[in-house]
């Protein structure tokens, strides 16, 4: 064995020396495109050179086993039979070196608020609404021409008293509210917490609509200007349209009422909300059409604000809106052209009947 190898290694073992002379300039002074150049000729310089002996091997390579021998037998390798946590290090480093990008909770509910904000002034363009529309601007219309009237023939006096019942109703609301929102979050209380949530949001949702709405109608209150009620004559928010405690009171109310959908519930709120809207008009602080419109508004509001964020798992009615969603979209898609694809179902949040936007 010896002597066959021997041969071999003499005739294509091959050695060169290369003097290197030491460079003038350092290297780190060298032009980018003399490394360019430099490196490529190093490189044909090692193939050159290793060429001869790929070319010269006459004899085979002796093999390391023999022809009797076998390969040592591997040892099976169990990630199973290492003690427990043994990745956990690397594992919480690589969380670390990429955590999951969550925005603050401030930015999440601006961003949430102004995508209701989006929806609610889109709402009375869809076409789906235009029924809707017809049944809050037609008695609005008939108010609107009937107001002087029906304001005359109110009966007189007990303004204060109707004030503080009005006060009192809805602060008696606003205060249970609270409470409910408080026993959600203190006794870890989903439905609860979810009621609280809503709310604030309706009210936060409402105030955006009613500010604007009252700056830009500007209308004199019952007893201001020359008693007509006319508008585009106030330069303050705290006008007459529309009917502020009206449109806040329904908001909260609808709220409430969906998410426990029991007649006693809806009858308690409802009548709250039917009170505070009564008394200010008998107080004589707005007209018939300003009532009506806010109390319109404020069960749109919260009728929008349930329905987009309400969890079907807390609330029938909020599960039965889910279903009726699911019902329309799964029409909508089998009548398109997708629907004939193998297979072709709602999967998901589209199955689910949540709205994708969440």
């Amino acid at each position: 064995m010896k002597n066959a190898v021997a041969p071999f290694a003499a005739h294509s073992i091959q050695t060169e020396r290369i003097r290197v002379e030491p460079s003038q300039e350092p290297i780190l002074e060298q032009t980018a495109i003399r490394n360019l150049f430099f490196l490529p000729t190093i490189a044909a310089l090692l193939f050159s050179v290793s060429a001869p002996c790929q070319t010269a091997i006459s004899a085979p390579i002796p093999s390391l086993f023999a022809a009797d021998s076998t390969p040592p037998a591997t040892t099976s390798f169990d990630v199973a039979k290492l003690p427990e946590g043994t990745f956990d290090d690397d594992a919480a480093a690589s969380v670390a070196k990429h955590p999951e990008p969550q925005g603050g909770i401030v930015s999440r509910s601006v961003k949430r608020t102004l995508e209701d904000q989006r929806d609610i002034y889109k709402a009375p363009f869809k076409p789906s609404n235009l029924r809707w529309d017809a049944l809050v601007l037609a008695p609005a219309a008939l108010f609107l021409v009937t107001d002087r009237h029906i304001e005359n023939n109110l009966p007189g006096g007990h303004y204060t008293f109707y004030q503080d019942t009005s006060d009192i109703a809805i602060a008696g609301l606003a205060t249970t509210l609270a409470g409910v929102w408080a026993y959600g979050i203190k006794g870890d209380h989903p439905h609860a917490r979810e009621t609280g949530s809503l709310e604030l949001e309706t009210l936060v949702n409402t105030f955006l609509v009613y500010t604007p709405m009252q700056l830009i109608a500007a209308r004199q209150r019952p007893g201001e200007g020359n008693g007509h009620g006319d508008f585009l004559r106030h330069s303050a928010i705290n006008t007459s349209f529309p009917g502020g405690h009206a449109m806040f009171t329904w908001a909260m109310a609808t709220v409430v009422a969906q998410e426990y959908p029991k007649p006693w519930v809806q009858v308690l709120n409802y009548t709250a909300a039917f009170t505070v809207t009564t008394t200010r008009y008998l107080a004589r602080d707005h007209w018939a059409s300003d009532m009506w419109v806010g109390a319109a508004l404020g069960v749109a509001i919260g009728t929008h604000v349930f329905h987009a964020h309400c969890d079907p798992e807390l609330s029938a009615s909020c599960q039965r809106h889910h279903e009726k969603m699911l019902k329309r979209r799964e029409k909508k898609l089998a009548n398109s052209p997708l629907f004939s694809w193998p297979n072709a179902k709602p999967s998901g949040d589209y199955a689910s009947g949540r709205p994708i936007s969440q």
